[in-house]
């Protein structure tokens, strides 16, 4: 497999799609099989116009991607200016199949409906709308009747004050439900980097409403964060300010321990102390384990710099083809104290490869061979 990748910025949607078309034509030196396409909030009212062109330069390629808050490419990350990443390939060992996926309510509850996912066979790449498909329980249904079909991917950001998004799906512009591509006998290893740290000791969450922790270990949540906050060294303390405190739900409930990056972040949206019950966003279900986290460039910095250096043992000296990233939009310059953090370790660890990517709402990337919703984290598909 061969990729070739693009990032323009600064120019209005038909300059850039039609910059961005010739340089990865040129960069992969012929006709690709599948276009990933990404372009900053800037283009919203435009989207139809740069997609329309880039069709026009491309063909009818196989094509999927979103408008994003922030675009990532070429050991970039642009969060504030118009911006286009492109990425390309060819050379799958089978056709790429695009799809979209819609939620159909129903009196018993709902279903998905537009692709029948199979195990095996290759990733998929999907990127999601977040106010109209359950993404968690696509997720759940995929883990639980369709073991081995793995997600990698995001949720489209820079919609909240429109209540909508913009999806690429080959040559139309679509709004609700979710989008993908299946990668037929496609090589790639999917990676979750976290980098929370975690704070105080795990707990079993002992009374629940939904989103409502209500107790864990038997005490009432709220006062088990605060005796935490109490406790804790003032350098942590200081971590869960503005925004920073994060209620992590263990993966996989069987560890003998759970450490840094064994939890699902969830954010804290609020506490009553009254009834000692803490909001986060995100159901917790009576029996799981949990643990406070804290959001931590340091900790953020270790974990993606360790994924990656396993990654370069697991390739054995072979160069990926390339990268697809998707980085929480609570990243970037929100956390980092320097610029292209992300991109610029995938640059630095795994090489100059053909990458692109946009800052998600959630990351969708799977551990332990199971899907999961991420939120705080970096998920990369390195394509071999």
């Amino acid at each position: 497999m061969k990729a070739a990748s693009s990032l323009v910025v600064g120019l209005g949607a038909l300059e850039a799609a039609e910059r961005a078309a010739g340089e990865v034509l040129v960069g992969l030196g012929g006709v690709p099989d599948l276009a990933v396409l990404f372009a900053s909030s800037n283009y919203w009212d435009e989207a139809g116009s740069l997609l329309g062109e880039l069709r026009a330069a491309l063909g009818s390629v196989p094509l999927v991607g979103c408008v994003a808050q922030g675009v990532i490419g070429r050991g970039r990350e642009v969060e504030d200016e118009p911006a286009v990443s492109l990425w390309v390939a060819n050379g799958f060992a089978a056709p790429v199949e695009t799809f979209a996926v819609e939620y159909l309510a129903t009196a018993s509850g709902g279903l998905f409906a537009g692709h029948r996912f199979e195990a095996g066979g290759g990733p998929y790449l999907v990127f999601s709308d977040p106010f109209s498909l359950p993404l968690e329980e696509l997720l759940l249904h995929l883990n639980t009747n369709v073991p081995g079909a793995l997600v990698a991917g995001g949720v489209a950001s820079g919609g909240l004050q429109r209540r909508r998004s913009e999806l690429f799906l080959d040559g139309e512009v679509l709004h609700e439900g979710a989008i993908g591509a299946h990668l037929p006998g496609g090589q790639a290893d999917l990676l979750v980097s976290q980098g929370c740290r975690p704070l105080g000791n795990p707990y079993t969450v002992t009374k629940a409403d939904g989103r409502m922790v209500v107790e864990v270990g038997g005490r009432p949540a709220y006062e088990r964060l605060e005796r935490l906050v109490a406790d804790i060294p003032e350098a942590e303390r200081a971590l869960l300010a503005g925004g920073g405190l994060l209620l992590g739900v263990a993966m996989d409930e069987y560890r003998d321990r759970q450490g840094r990056g064994d939890f699902l972040a969830r954010g804290v949206l609020g506490v009553d102390p009254e009834t000692g019950s803490v909001l986060v966003a995100g159901e917790v279900e009576v029996g799981q384990t949990v643990q406070f986290l804290a959001r931590d460039a340091a900790s953020a910095e270790q974990d993606l710099g360790d994924a990656l250096e396993r990654e370069v043992v697991a390739l054995a000296g072979r160069e990926p083809a390339g990268v697809l990233l998707f980085t929480c939009n609570g990243r970037g310059s929100r956390l980092f104290p320097t610029s292209d953090h992300d991109a610029g370790m995938v640059a630095k660890i795994l090489g100059p490869v053909p990458t692109a990517g946009f800052f998600a709402a959630g990351e969708l990337g799977p551990v332990g061979g199971k899907n999961f919703l991420h939120a705080f984290s970096a998920s990369l598909a390195v394509l071999r």
